[in-house]
């Protein structure tokens, strides 16, 4: 059996534990991010452009109200993004909040 680079020694997928911010409501992600922290002490939730105040929202949220406790870590960064039309580069800001259990 090989593994391929997107899994662990135990098996599990590295991104398991990490939570896509994206355009739905913000409760999508928090029942995501409860589920997840039913498999795991780590979640990580990851946004970027304009879905991070949605991601720090749910971090919140999980915070304060299912999760109490939970501490969070914060990285922040940006990304370099081609456009598929013009071909030019943008920089996208970025932002990486890891939850884990108290």
């Amino acid at each position: 059996m090989t593994m391929d680079e997107k899994t662990t020694e135990t098996g599990k997928r590295k991104d398991d534990n990490v939570i896509f911010v994206g355009k739905k409501g913000v409760m999508a992600y928090v029942l995501a991010t409860v589920t997840q922290f039913n498999e795991s002490d780590i979640v990580i939730i990851k946004a970027r452009g304009r879905s991070i105040s949605r991601a720090v929202d749910v971090a919140e949220v999980v915070r304060n109200r299912f999760v109490v406790g939970a501490v969070p870590s914060v990285e922040i960064g940006s990304e370099e993004i081609k456009s598929e039309e013009d071909g030019r580069i943008a920089k996208v800001s970025t932002i990486e909040i890891t939850l884990k259990k108290p």
